[in-house]
């Protein structure tokens, strides 16, 4: 494993997201250089680095939870009988490098809190951290968390297209507003040197709560179990919370992330094609959106609902009664969509309108864009709240993540609009 020697240096996640950061930083540099190459060996080396550093955590998980099995002292509670202040252990050799959260007494005290609410007791939180309030709820284990995140990349169509980073909160990230241009020369001719211009984007941190159903009837239940169980309801409900704020977050007055079609995001002049109030998407619509998008972003896909693709453009055909849409098997034998060769994904009409020859204000009902120019930024970080629904008596589960996401780049994006006039 190429970054091996590294990762097990890594004292905690942190570590491993300012590593990714700087190999980042790295990366942006040879871009603003105009090193294409160098800048796509590095982006190469981030996603090993991802790879590896998720095989490593994933096995030293499963390692310590066989450890488990074996009744073993807990060398925190027991802390003061090893001769340390106020209980506190001040060097236990190789232990303090464990993720604390990854142990098996932690899980299973967070599976009690989530399922019975019981509260964890003070040896197992970090008295370090400084919270606003007392019944901030109780971190998620990183063996769970990764396993999230994977679920979520994997069940998420929207989710696993757009760019994820990890800055804090209040970061400004430097943006591309022009790229150098190659000229030619003899072998000993000189060419002007380019100032590229930068622009920059600053990500604030907004609170992403999701109220998740952990359904576990049992009073009795065992660890792997639980943790598949919960891991599939939260994965579930923050890739719907997340490709919602992607597609149509209102921004900050909304405390949420500025969405793609969003009004913060101006499209590019000459990019929207409009249709007329009372008539339907046609060909020559759909081949103009085809002309408007800029050559340089041809890897652009399209969005719009289910009831959108069927209704409108499935039956459609060109002027040799051709059908314009395609429908093809994927490797995995799932349904492909395709319109004049390029993809379609399909949006809840929870995110966005299905189309409709009458609308009460102009709405966008299809468009265009490459999501990887989507830049969602989170802390990595999940915590779960319980609390009690006072309408309903019900015992409530609340996940909760911090995250904030905006468009950097708009060109890709190209708007098929239905007009109210």
């Amino acid at each position: 494993m190429k970054f091996m020697n590294v990762i097990k240096n890594f004292k905690s996640r942190q570590d491993y997201v300012d590593y990714r950061n700087q190999m980042l930083d790295e990366a942006t540099q040879f871009l603003d250089d105009g090193k294409m190459d160098e800048y796509k060996a590095k982006l190469e080396d981030v996603e090993t680095l991802d790879d590896e550093y998720t095989q490593y955590t994933e096995a030293k998980a499963n390692v310590e939870s066989m450890k488990g099995a074996v009744k073993v002292p807990n060398v925190l509670s027991n802390a003061a009988h090893a001769g340390t202040k106020d209980g506190i252990v001040a060097s236990v050799g190789d232990i303090v490098k464990e993720d604390p959260t990854n142990s098996i007494e932690y899980r299973s005290a967070f599976m009690n809190y989530v399922l019975h609410g019981e509260k964890m007791s003070a040896n197992l939180t970090n008295s370090d951290e400084v919270t606003t309030t007392s019944d901030t709820g109780a971190v998620i284990p990183n063996t769970i968390l990764n396993k999230i995140v994977e679920k979520m990349e994997k069940t998420g169509d929207i989710l696993n297209k757009v760019t994820r980073t990890f800055y804090k909160g209040g970061a400004t990230v430097p943006t591309s507003a022009a790229k150098p241009v190659a000229t030619w020369t003899t072998e000993r001719g000189k060419t002007d040197k380019q100032k590229k211009t930068l622009g920059s984007i600053t990500f604030s941190y907004f609170k992403l709560k999701c109220v998740v159903a952990v359904s576990i009837a049992v009073d009795t239940v065992t660890l792997d179990v639980f943790e598949r169980t919960l891991t599939s309801n939260i994965a579930e409900a923050m890739v719907k919370a997340l490709e919602k704020a992607i597609i149509a977050g209102e921004g900050a007055s909304a405390n949420q992330p500025e969405g793609i079609l969003s009004d913060a995001v101006e499209v590019v002049e000459g990019q929207k094609v409009e249709i007329a109030k009372g008539k339907d998407i046609t060909f020559k619509n759909l081949c103009d959106a085809e002309g408007k998008l800029p050559a340089a972003y041809e890897s652009a896909e399209w969005y719009m609902t289910k009831s959108t693709y069927f209704n409108q453009i499935a039956a459609m055909t060109d002027t040799s009664g051709q059908p314009i849409a395609r429908v093809n098997a994927g490797v995995s034998g799932k349904p492909e969509y395709r319109i004049l060769g390029r993809p379609v994904n399909f949006v809840s009409s929870e995110y966005m309108s299905d189309f409709s020859s009458t609308v009460s204000a102009d709405t966008v009902v299809a468009f265009m864009f490459r999501m990887e120019d989507y830049m969602l930024n989170t802390n990595l970080n999940v915590t779960v709240k319980r609390y009690e629904d006072h309408d309903t008596d019900d015992q409530m589960t609340k996940a909760i993540m911090m995250a904030d996401g905006k468009v950097v780049d708009n060109n890709s994006l190209v708007e098929v609009i239905q007009k109210n006039l």
